[in-house]
């Protein structure tokens, strides 16, 4: 069941998903490698932001990309194609029922969709009835449970917890990436092996300060703003203060970090 994207789909969120793409491309896809002639399934792959990056350090592998949302698909297919890719495809579709028979990919991709879903073990387990045997399934997420930040700030923390109590009550789970392990061994996967990607950022990386801790996650909480306070969840001036502090962590002696976690398991 189609559960509400609490990031939304406009164009602002649209960037902030390419900013953190092309942020964190070292840190999570480096060893995000496919050997040529495999099949791979990207699995939600959104407006595109992680299909270039799958493309490029696989030109040999065929990747099939899907996502439920026609419009997500249509953005990310002519991002493909403005790339100069030529071995991706994308269709629209749910991943708890795809069109695919058993056993018909080497490898799936999925990244940042579980924390979506509210059924991550099941997706996992429909997944993985489209994988050959021994092949291998790539999870990535974030956690918002592990940002903390100098200056340190409650009114940060509570703007944040807005974002995290909006995707529950929508369904998700934004603190999944801890989760990684149980979820992959409960779908029945082997040999999983979970490793730390901890984002590290002070004024020696203005790269990571304009690219990752203002563009992708204070662009993130921030965007929440009216749904939060018409919830109720926080008086609008303390929203304010939160993403203002947030905003100071960028500054010359501010220091912001965050991790995510990224999953490998085979069927």
């Amino acid at each position: 069941m189609k559960k509400a994207y609490v990031h939304g789909y406009d164009y602002r969120e649209n960037i902030r998903l390419q900013d953190q793409a092309s942020t964190l491309v070292q840190l999570l896809h480096s060893d995000t490698v496919y050997p040529s002639g495999s099949s791979v399934l990207e699995a939600g792959c959104g407006v595109g932001a992680q299909t270039v990056t799958l493309a490029g350090n696989s030109p040999g592998a065929m990747i099939i990309s899907v996502d439920i949302s026609e419009t997500s698909v249509a953005e990310a297919r002519q991002k493909i194609t403005a790339a100069g890719f030529t071995n991706v495809q994308f269709h629209r579709g749910d991943i708890f029922s795809l069109p695919y028979r058993s056993n018909s990919f080497d490898h799936i991709f999925v990244c940042f969709v579980l924390e979506h879903l509210s059924m991550p073990t099941k997706a996992l387990q429909a997944l993985k009835s489209y994988l050959r045997p021994g092949g291998t399934i790539t999870v990535i997420e974030g956690d918002h449970g592990s940002a903390y930040f100098h200056p340190d700030s409650d009114a940060a923390y509570r703007a944040i917890h807005c974002q995290v109590e909006l995707q529950r009550r929508a369904g998700g789970n934004a603190m999944i990436g801890r989760e990684l392990y149980p979820l992959l061994h409960g779908a029945g996967y082997n040999s999983i092996h979970v490793s730390p990607r901890m984002v590290y950022v002070d004024s020696s990386k203005p790269e990571l300060v304009e690219g990752f801790t203002k563009k992708t996650f204070t662009a993130m909480i921030e965007g929440v703003r009216e749904s939060a306070v018409r919830a109720e969840m926080i008086e609008p001036h303390v929203f304010d203060k939160g993403i203002k502090d947030l905003y100071r962590t960028a500054e010359a002696d501010g220091v912001f970090c965050y991790t995510f976690f990224k999953a490998v398991g085979k069927k």
